[in-house]
């Protein structure tokens, strides 16, 4: 199995790979491989086109979570191009993949950038705690030195 291969292609500046048409444990290690490599070569998001995929086992499974944790913690993130029509997105449903790694009808919209995220609310304050804003300045006068 050495001389399977995985493209790599660049698309709008977004690596893909297409998969196999199938991945268990003979081809997992390889896919694997290749996936951290496309994430090298992007600014940590990438795409892995799974239209020709007609099966996945729990190994794929294992090695797509795995580069999907990766790309988040880079600050990228794993797409995949998975057809309403794909027999493995129903693998994908029933293992609860389909609603952790986003995933995407076609090419076109897996390597459309992303939204902008909203910014993060600020914490309100408890009732009854004090805030920055809410405590007296400090005496210019009054000394920090035990006397």
């Amino acid at each position: 199995m050495a001389d399977v291969r995985y493209p790599i292609e660049m698309v709008n500046g977004v690596p893909v790979v297409a998969a196999p048409a199938e991945i268990d444990a003979s081809n997992a290690d390889r896919l694997r491989a290749v996936l951290l490599e496309a994430a090298c070569r992007g600014h940590g998001t990438f795409v892995v086109d799974m239209t020709g995929t007609r099966f996945c086992a729990s190994a794929g499974l294992g090695v797509l979570v795995r580069a999907h944790n990766r790309a988040l913690a880079e600050g990228g993130e794993l797409r995949l191009v998975v057809p309403a029509s794909a027999l493995v997105l129903r693998m994908f449903a029933y293992s609860g993949l389909d609603q952790v790694i986003p995933n995407f009808p076609s090419l076109y919209e897996a390597v459309q950038p992303a939204p902008p995220r909203p910014p993060r609310p600020r914490r309100r304050a408890k009732p009854g705690m004090r805030t920055r804003t809410d405590r007296p300045p400090p005496d210019p006068g009054a000394s920090t030195s035990p006397g």
